[in-house]
């Protein structure tokens, strides 16, 4: 491998030479070889709408030459393409506060910038730390970033997958309204309803972890560009903060705002934590739907089997025929996964000292791997499994007919205590509700007839 020489205040580094990274990440890269998880690209290309931005400020403001602009904007817009992926290698497992992660930025578009510079003929320069971070700090960059990121990720990512999933229930909810199931409480036989009034409480769970994770992520649009090193915006000009807050939402389509305390933007990621709290209720309610969906589906001969589910791979490598229910078993993993995550989050979160809490990569690490866990098992689910639920509807039947708490709806009629020696004796005689009722001559058989009519008894 070829190296160039690279200088920082510390002294040279050898840097790889096909990379455009330059001292100061190299020296994160060689002191900390921990473990695999990278800091997430959409954090880096969240720097890059940060970098950009403050470049057009800082621009407008007199503090950078229409050059050296120009030369940050192209190079952040590669970073937004996708094209330099390669020259942000580092951990999440560096410094608390990500400067490394800002350098690595700040550093790449200057050395990509440069060389671009030179082929324009320009005798100008960019300085990592001079030009790119102008009026920065990584202490108010980086959870800039990490709202920027947050936020476009449930926005413009997990915001429309939930919505997906939400129409197919919706269907689903449709099709199977008229089917009348035996309903289950303590997972014991309970009244009946519909099996489209049961997918519908599903959609609603949707409905509302939607609404919750679309209010609570409004908190994230607060941004803490301007505090610089401790809140008070020291090196910054006084209009740099709401300028920069206003350039970030015309380049992202999003209306971010500065925050209205730095002090607390750059030591509390209380928003964050509020935030991922609304994906962790989606993450449960996601449990509950996967599980209900394999319970149901189970069998195909000794289980509950009253949907069915399609088959997308063999189930076993020794029992031949065996087919799972592997999109719920995918689903229900990553909920467990997202229970971590939250609590990852705000552990960390409440370490906060003095002016900067210092486990932000991750805190935003676990985030993001939420909302992406989130997508991509929605999208998953839905495709794979949802979309082809379908009802069984003799064996629906078939548990109707067979489940003693029918009984219910005598009680207005002959009282509790007879229509409960009822059930007792059908259980006990393993007969039918109408048998035992009859043999215990508590009401005629026109009568059982009339009152006990499933269908009358799902109130749609």
């Amino acid at each position: 491998m070829e190296y160039r020489i690279e200088r920082d205040t510390m002294g040279e580094v050898k840097v790889p030479a096909d990379k455009y990274w330059g001292a100061q990440t190299e020296r994160s890269r060689n002191n900390f070889k921990i473990g695999n998880e990278r800091m997430p690209i959409e954090l880096v290309r969240a720097f890059a709408y940060v970098k950009q931005a403050a470049a057009k400020v800082n621009y407008d403001l007199g503090d950078l030459s229409e050059v050296k602009k120009n030369a940050i904007v192209k190079i952040c817009g590669e970073i937004l393409e996708g094209t330099l992926d390669e020259h942000f290698p580092l951990v999440v497992w560096q410094t608390g506060s990500g400067t490394q992660s800002n350098m690595n930025v700040n550093e790449v578009v200057a050395n990509k910038g440069n060389e671009w510079l030179k082929e324009m003929g320009e005798a100008e320069a960019l300085h990592p730390n001079d030009d790119v971070n102008k009026a920065q700090s990584s202490n108010d960059t980086f959870p800039t970033a990490m709202h920027i990121a947050a936020f476009m990720e449930v926005a413009e990512k997990l915001v429309p997958a939930i919505k997906v999933l939400r129409d197919t229930f919706d269907a689903k909810e449709k099709e199977f309204w008229d089917v009348v199931k035996i309903g289950r409480t303590h997972l014991q036989d309970a009244t009946p309803l519909t099996l489209g009034q049961e997918i519908s409480g599903w959609k609603a769970m949707l409905d509302k972890d939607l609404a919750m994770i679309e209010e609570s992520s409004q908190k994230l649009l607060n941004l803490a560009l301007g505090g610089t090193a401790v809140g008070t915006g020291i090196n910054t000009k006084k209009e740099f903060p709401g300028l920069s807050a206003k350039q970030i939402a015309a380049d992202t389509g999003h209306p971010f705002v500065t925050s209205d305390n730095k002090f607390h933007a750059l030591t509390s990621h209380n928003e964050i934590v509020y935030a991922h709290g609304a994906l962790k209720a989606l993450a449960a309610d996601l449990m509950k739907i996967a599980n209900d969906v394999r319970w149901l589906a189970s069998g195909p001969r000794s289980g509950i089997g009253e949907i069915a589910i399609p088959e997308n791979e063999p189930g076993s490598s020794i029992m031949p025929g065996k087919v799972n229910p592997t999109q719920s078993e995918a689903l229900t993993m990553i909920a467990t996964q997202i229970v971590g995550n939250d609590a990852t989050i705000g552990f960390a979160a409440s370490q906060g000292n003095f002016e900067l809490n210092v486990f932000k990569p991750v805190i935003i690490y676990n985030f993001l791997q939420t909302v992406k866990l989130l997508t991509d098992g929605i999208h998953s689910f839905n495709d794979n499994c949802a979309v082809g639920i379908t009802a069984n509807e003799d064996k629906i039947k078939e548990n109707v007919d067979r489940s003693l708490m029918l009984v219910t709806a005598l009680n207005p009629h002959i009282g509790y205590e007879k229509a409960a020696k009822i059930a007792k004796t059908a259980f006990k005689d393993n007969s039918t509700l109408k048998e035992a009722a009859l043999k215990l001559e508590f009401l005629t058989e026109d009568e059982f007839n009339a009152w006990v009519d499933p269908a009358n008894m799902v109130n749609k």
